[in-house]
């Protein structure tokens, strides 16, 4: 029985360990967007960010001053949260709030009133970060780490995940797919053709109200070109990775597939409420949705794709699947070494 007690004892405090870093995590993730937005408005304002920052923390008027010099030398990392880290946190949203309010909602707002609120939530700032145990350093690192993930300065496309596999369980890096609708027995199916061999089943919408989910294999096309990856694509052209055993049942399986297949239709859900992204450029999807899309692959290969090459592949998907929509019939086209997914007249 004691044996026993200790040990509830101990998952409990492993429980309320883990519950808090995701605390500590989540927080310091915030206070990381707030430090981007105080720097983005003392930049447009004209201000240098080290005279706010040096001004609401006491400290002498340094172009040098770093993040590090702004809190304690010695602080508790990931403490507990108490009333006063709750406070302090509740501080800092009113005078972001205030912030917005003056900045936005106003119009014109002197510069040094503006200034006044700067230094408020730059104070604010510094001290909800000391009380809830997080580096102002780590917060502004994180939300770099965030912003590149989004909103790269240079697109860097990482390797495939099957280079090092052999070249017959690779997804292909080149293939030509016709698309096209066609009426049997008054009934109208979508049909899908590579190199004159039919390519899985003919489709429907499955779907009471009809919605041209028939052309939705067009996504998983997208992810074979931009992502490299489609356990759907793998198990239609039957090239899952035969002689890596582990990767075969975890990333090429029948739950992978599974996976694929919902978030394609949650995507297809978001997309119904937007037109089917038409007119969305490149960096003008929600980044809510595309941290959704990431969360839904967890545990599989493209869930280490940044998030601005998961956009990619979604809006050149909807971009084939608008032009299916207006002639239904094409001729998409995989073109991996570009990370592309063309979409051309089907004669």
């Amino acid at each position: 029985m004691h044996a026993g007690l200790q040990l509830s004892e101990a998952k409990k405090k492993l429980r309320d360990k883990s519950s808090y870093l995701g605390y500590a995590e989540a927080v310091a993730e915030e206070l990381g967007d707030v430090l981007w937005y105080l720097a983005a408005v003392c930049r447009r304002a004209g201000f240098a960010l080290y005279e706010v920052a040096a001004e609401a923390s006491g400290k002498t008027l340094d172009p040098g001053l770093t993040f590090h010099a702004l809190q304690p030398e010695h602080f508790p990392l990931f403490k507990d949260p108490t009333n006063a880290t709750e406070q302090s946190l509740l501080t800092l949203a009113g005078e972001v709030g205030l912030l917005v309010h003056h900045h936005v909602g106003q119009g014109h707002v002197g510069k040094d009133k503006l200034r006044a609120q700067l230094v408020r939530v730059a104070h604010g700032l510094i001290v909800a970060a000391t009380e809830a145990g997080v580096t102002l350093e780590g917060a502004a690192y994180k939300n770099l780490v965030k912003i590149n993930d989004r909103w790269p300065e240079k697109r860097e496309y990482p390797q495939a995940f099957d280079e090092i596999d052999d070249p017959e369980e690779r997804l292909p890096r080149a293939m030509a797919i016709d698309i096209y609708e066609r009426t049997v027995r008054g009934r109208e199916y979508v049909f899908q053709k590579s190199s004159g061999v039919y390519v899985g089943d003919r489709l429907t919408d499955n779907a009471i109200v009809e919605d041209d989910y028939r052309f939705h294999d067009v996504f998983h096309y997208a992810y074979a070109a931009v992502l490299g990856w489609s356990p759907v694509m793998r198990a239609l052209l039957r090239l899952k990775r035969k002689s890596r055993p582990e990767v075969d049942e975890t990333q090429d399986g029948a739950r992978a597939i599974l996976i694929e297949e919902g978030v394609t239709s949650w995507i297809f859900g978001q997309a119904q409420k937007l037109e089917f992204f038409g007119g969305i450029k490149r960096g003008g999807l929600p980044l809510d949705m595309l941290k959704h899309v990431r969360q839904f692959v967890a545990g599989y290969e493209s869930a280490q794709c940044p998030l601005w090459m998961w956009e990619d592949a979604i809006l050149q998907g909807y971009d084939a699947f608008r032009f299916l929509q207006d002639r239904r019939r094409a001729q998409v086209q995989i073109d991996f070494k570009r990370r592309r997914l063309h979409v051309k007249e089907l004669p």
